[in-house]
């Protein structure tokens, strides 16, 4: 579809839609846009948090540390390490809210990724765990670090592949406490169809999708977008790699 920026007036011209600047959908069309070059451009892979790469949207990063600021988790499990920049995200976050402690699970971590976070200054916050985040040594020893009565908030962000978020969902979730969040991070990926470094198949084989699915069989979870704390402006939506992400656990039926 065709779009047309006019600074002079003001106004966007999406088709036949015509909107103004100070409206939120033209921040939602620009927002999209900047999106999809971002992705092009490979935006999100210039950033580090304290020395370590981390390879995340920085609004999914503000917007994140607002959700575990109100939830205040006792343990926070991630999924997928890379470089480690994530781990020391959370973990600097457990150090100034004097609470917490984070989980790290990747099938694969690298020797220098690892000599790197074992070096890092926050690294008392940190457990690192090797092997497939769904297999069910690997799940089970997981379970066995979560001590009765404590308050655990997860972000997924693995293998993006559909039946593997869904595996990870249906494998973790039951250890989400209620009022808290599983997260299933870069649903972006259904929109970028046709971008460099995407394939065909993920319109519909992609993070959102397996949460849309899980919600649907499992009523105890809904998604559900966490309130701005803080907003004076008009926008109300995130702009973000992470659409229909948070799925919070509204019972805790056995």
């Amino acid at each position: 579809m065709m779009i047309t920026i006019d600074p002079e007036r003001g106004t966007i011209q999406r088709g036949e839609e015509t909107v103004s600047f100070d409206t939120p959908e033209a921040f939602e069309i620009i927002s999209d846009l900047w999106l999809r070059v971002g992705w092009d451009t490979k935006y999100v892979y210039s950033f580090s948090w304290m020395g370590r790469p981390i390879i995340q949207l920085p609004e999914d990063l503000m917007r994140i540390q607002e959700v575990i600021y109100a939830v205040k988790p006792d343990v926070i499990i991630e999924t997928g390490i890379a470089h480690g920049g994530s781990l020391i995200f959370y973990a600097s976050l457990c150090k100034a809210m004097d609470k917490g402690r984070v989980i790290g699970i990747d099938i694969d971590i690298r020797p220098h990724n690892r000599e790197a976070i074992e070096a890092h200054e926050l690294f008392p916050f940190i457990t690192l765990i090797e092997g497939s985040s769904v297999d069910g040594a690997i799940v089970d020893r997981v379970r066995r670090l979560v001590k009765p009565g404590e308050t655990v908030l997860i972000l997924l962000d693995s293998n993006h592949e559909k039946q593997h978020v869904l595996a990870e969902l249906n494998a973790y979730a039951p250890l989400v406490s209620p009022g808290s969040y599983i997260v299933a991070t870069d649903g972006i990926m259904e929109y970028v169809v046709g971008a460099p470094r995407s394939n065909p198949d993920w319109d519909s084989n992609n993070p959102r999708q397996a949460a849309l699915e899980f919600v649907a069989n499992n009523p105890d979870f809904v998604i559900e977008e966490p309130a701005f704390p803080f907003n004076e402006g008009v926008v109300r939506n995130r702009v973000t790699y992470w659409p229909d992400a948070f799925i919070r656990r509204v019972h805790n039926h056995p």
